[in-house]
C-alpha cells in the first residue's frame, strides 16, 4: 500500500514543474523460531528515496521562469525555514521582490530576498544567476547543493529541508524562459503500479487463504 501511494503520487505530478519522483525502500527483518531452523520473515517499507534525474526543460518565454540544469537547487525563505526546490516559476511582486508560486522569497547568493527594481524595462539572468535590469548587474540568484545529500527531506511535492550545511552548486547552471518539468517517467510508474497491484492482490489471496486454513482447522478440532 506504501509503495502503491508513493507511485500514485509520482503520476498526479507527471506535470508538476520540478517535481522529483520517489520509490520506497524495502527493508526484511528475520527471526529463529526455533533450533530446527525455522524462520520468520517479515517486511516493511520503512524509507523513501528521491530520483534527483535531471526532468526536461520546457521553453515558456517567461521573464521570471528559470530552469536548472545540472545538480542544484534554488533557495526559497518559507514561515518553517530555508527550503530548496528545482520548481523555477518565480513572479515579482509589486515591491520588485520575486516569489514561488507559493508567496516564498527567492534568496540571492547572500542568503538576502532578491528585489529588482519595478520601473526597468529589461531583466536578464544569466546562466550563473546574476540579475541585471537594464544591462546593469543588481544581484545573483543562489544555486546551491546540500554538503550531504542524503540528509534531504521532501517536505512537499517541489520543496526540500536539510539540516546539513549548502555549498554553490559546481557545474550548474540556469536557462530564462525555461522551466524543468517533473522527471516521472509515465510508462515506468505505470508499469510499476499494475506490478506492485499484482502483488498487492496475491498478498491478499494469500491471506485469505491462510484463513480459511486455519478456520478449516479449528472447524476439525472443534469436531473432535
Amino acid at each position: 500500500m506504501k509503495e502503491m501511494r508513493l507511485v500514485a503520487n509520482n503520476i498526479a505530478n507527471m506535470a508538476t514543474t520540478g517535481f522529483r519522483s520517489e520509490k520506497a525502500i524495502f527493508s526484511e527483518h528475520v527471526v529463529q523460531l526455533g533450533l530446527d531452523g525455522e524462520s520468520l520473515s517479515m517486511a516493511r517499507a520503512g524509507a523513501h528515496v528521491t530520483d534527483f534525474a535531471q526532468g526536461a526543460l520546457t521553453k515558456t518565454g517567461g521573464t521570471f521562469d528559470l530552469g536548472i540544469e545540472g545538480n542544484g537547487f534554488f533557495q526559497i525563505e518559507t514561515p518553517a525555514g530555508v527550503r530548496l526546490t528545482r520548481a523555477g516559476a518565480f513572479s515579482i511582486l509589486p515591491t520588485g521582490e520575486l516569489v514561488s508560486p507559493e508567496g516564498y522569497p527567492l534568496l540571492d547568493a547572500g542568503g538576502a530576498s532578491l528585489t529588482v527594481p519595478v520601473d526597468v524595462t529589461d531583466i536578464s539572468i544569466s546562466g550563473d544567476g546574476t540579475v541585471s535590469a537594464d544591462g546593469n548587474p543588481i544581484g545573483q540568484i543562489a544555486l546551491v547543493v546540500p554538503s550531504d545529500e542524503n540528509d534531504l527531506e521532501r517536505e512537499d511535492g517541489v520543496m526540500f529541508k536539510t539540516a546539513s550545511d549548502v555549498l554553490p552548486a559546481e557545474g550548474a547552471s540556469m536557462s530564462q524562459g525555461f522551466l524543468e518539468a517533473s522527471n516521472v517517467e509515465a510508462v515506468t510508474q505505470v508499469a510499476r503500479m499494475i506490478e506492485v497491484q499484482r502483488s498487492y492482490e496475491m498478498g491478499q489471496s494469500f491471506l485469505e487463504k491462510e484463513d480459511e486454513r486455519l478456520r478449516s482447522i479449528l472447524t476439525l478440532v472443534g469436531g473432535r
